[in-house]
């Protein structure tokens, strides 16, 4: 394409409207359906257990969920460069959907059960091991690779405006009757099933067909490993929200050290995705261009300084600990943008067309494996040595693993821009 024929934002193209549409319905579906089958399967769970084993069916439901997700994502990743990325959207959408309708349909008749929810919670693990990578690459094939930045940015306010927005959506209908809660994520996911049927043909690269399947999932993760600034961005990622996941420990926070209730729970978990929508919107606007290996290792530091400074509030007068409180976890999300937006771009602007379904599957697996099992080990660490011990000490442990990435992997350092390098990099 012409360089004057290049739109001046991805918002002037057609087919990326139809996907922002397509993704803002879906995540706000997705994140309002997450949080009511948590509600509904804990209550139904306290019906006939203690409080704590009520609350491990929460981890299960996690748990099975994540297995899924870990079982497709060699699968999915190759079904993302081999086959229509559009077609698999509309397959894992209809999947979801279908997740909703029956939900909505057993809530109202009173039918609904643990042994369904968990039935549907790993359909639900399934369609998303599918869907991440190719509406993932799908992005890359709607706009031209300058202002791929920008689109992802505006995906991540898509994402994290719908993290904010679903979950009221849903608990409010939920206060009307359950099933109106389902019948709203239906009716989302029909949305964005329809929008990504009217988007049209999508080009995308013609997938090797003369390779063995099996050996095209390993060159995937060959290539993963063979890319060390892919390999960087990935891990560092990964092992920061690992350490410094603090999100399972709010509600310890809001209830028994800033003594703030239900309400300031909802502030608290609503201050990171504020952080995060703010930044995106900045990059939407003014995309970064310039050392973006190194911001990315500074955004991560941040992380880890804002995670300690939230956990030190339990040691500040009162009066000031739930400022302290939303500001650190505001900035906890903004520093978190930086990093997913640097990772995303760098990844998918160093991944040849062909491969960028089985590399977003790695991504997703490593997103999902720091965000789930971070909430975990957070848990966990915190029931051994106290919940503010373990949030310091997780953001101690990502400032650490930075600085040693830093050294590890000189390619983030050296890594000026989000273009490919065509020559060597000083």
């Amino acid at each position: 394409m012409d360089d004057a024929a290049i739109p001046s934002h991805p918002i002037r193209i057609p087919a990326f409207r139809a996907f922002m549409i397509v993704r803002f319905a879906a995540i706000l579906a997705q994140q309002g359906m997450v949080l009511i089958i948590a509600w509904q399967a804990y209550n139904i769970a306290r019906l006939s257990m203690s409080a704590p084993a009520a609350a491990a069916q929460l981890g299960l439901i996690g748990l099975i969920q994540f297995v899924a997700l870990f079982a497709m994502t060699p699968v999915s990743g190759l079904a993302a460069d081999r086959f229509n990325r559009r077609y698999i959207g509309m397959l894992t959408l209809g999947g979801q959907l279908l997740s909703a309708v029956i939900l909505m349909v057993s809530s109202y008749e009173g039918w609904i059960s643990l042994p369904l929810i968990f039935a549907l919670a790993a359909l639900l693990g399934v369609t998303r091991a599918f869907q991440g990578p190719s509406l993932g690459a799908l992005t890359a094939n709607l706009v031209p690779p300058q202002l791929l930045p920008r689109a992802f940015a505006l995906s991540s306010i898509a994402w994290q405006s719908g993290t904010i927005i679903g979950p009221a959506i849903s608990g409010y209908a939920y206060a009307i009757k359950p099933y109106f809660a389902y019948g709203a994520s239906a009716g989302l996911f029909l949305v964005s099933l329809i929008g990504l049927m009217l988007m049209g043909p999508v080009r995308q690269a013609e997938p090797d067909r003369t390779r063995h399947p099996l050996k095209q999932i390993v060159d995937g993760l060959a290539y993963v490993k063979a890319n060390r600034l892919v390999q960087a961005t990935i891990t560092l990622d990964l092992f920061a929200v690992l350490l410094a996941g603090t999100t399972a420990l709010l509600p310890v926070y809001a209830r028994d050290i800033l003594h703030v209730g239900s309400k300031g729970l909802g502030h608290l978990a609503a201050a990171p995705g504020a952080g995060a929508a703010l930044m995106a919107l900045f990059f939407s606007f003014f995309p970064m261009t310039r050392n973006v290996g190194v911001k990315m290792l500074a955004a991560v530091m941040i992380f880890g300084a804002a995670t300690i400074c939230f956990g030190a509030t339990a040691f500040m007068p009162a009066v000031i600990q739930m400022p302290v409180a939303l500001s650190a976890m505001a900035v906890w999300g903004a520093a978190d943008m930086v990093s997913v937006f640097i990772r995303q771009s760098l990844v998918q602007l160093h991944t040849p067309d062909e491969m960028r379904g089985r590399v977003g599957a790695v991504s997703q697996l490593t997103i999902s494996a720091s965000n789930e099992l971070g909430e975990a080990e957070s848990g966990f660490l915190a029931a051994l040595i106290g919940p503010v011990q373990a949030v310091i000490l997780g953001g101690i442990g990502a400032i650490v693993i930075t600085l040693l990435w830093s050294r590890l992997y000189p390619e983030l350092k050296r890594a000026r821009n989000f273009d490919p390098p065509t020559v060597e990099q000083n």
